[in-house]
């Protein structure tokens, strides 16, 4: 040791020194096992994060996965609202077509009933006429009815001679009158000469 202010410094003692150096090395000690606990603990903390990053990352991945599936469900089910609002619409106006059809059909009914209610009752009308015809026309009755009809006939030509007589007669007379205003239109032209 040298010599400062020219004083004496008084040398330590081996055994304080040693004591010193002691406590030293086993304060390094403490700080040498306090440093390897603290790398452990380290080590460990990195190993968890580690862990933790690849299960946040996981869970990303599957979270990912799971919004793009609920997107899918979400536009498939927005699909099938449109596609059951379409049979919705499809199936009314099925309806509306059915109903329209059953319409037509007990109209076409009523019209066929109708017309078979027509025809029976034409075809009862037939029968009686038949019925009448056949009571007016029987074997007994066909020697007057000829004879009725040969009178009546005998009549209509009568009539008929009796109004061509008339006829000519009128037509005659018709001549007559014609020619003479032709004479007397020419008598009238030869005066007026």
């Amino acid at each position: 040791m040298s010599k400062l202010s020219g004083e004496a410094t008084p040398e330590p003692k081996v055994d304080q020194l040693m004591s010193k150096l002691r406590r030293l090395q086993q304060g390094k000690r403490v700080l040498e096992e306090e440093i390897k606990d603290r790398k452990s603990v380290r080590d460990s903390l990195q190993k968890e994060l580690a862990t933790l990053q690849t299960e946040a990352s996981e869970l990303e991945e599957i979270y990912k996965e799971k919004e793009e599936f609920c997107r899918n469900l979400q536009f498939q089910c927005e699909e099938s609202e449109q596609d059951s609002d379409r049979q919705l619409k499809q199936n009314k106006k099925s309806e509306e077509l059915l109903e329209q059809y059953r319409c037509e059909i007990q109209e076409f009914k009523l019209k066929q009933r109708k017309q078979r209610m027509r025809f029976e009752k034409q075809l009862h009308q037939l029968i009686e006429q038949h019925k009448n015809l056949h009571s007016i026309f029987t074997p007994e009755r066909l020697p007057n009815e000829i004879e009725n009809t040969e009178n009546a006939k005998s009549q209509l030509i009568s009539a008929e001679q009796l109004k061509l007589a008339q006829l000519h007669r009128l037509n005659e007379e018709l001549e007559d009158v014609r020619e003479q205003r032709q004479l007397g239109t020419a008598a009238a032209d030869t005066l007026e000469k």
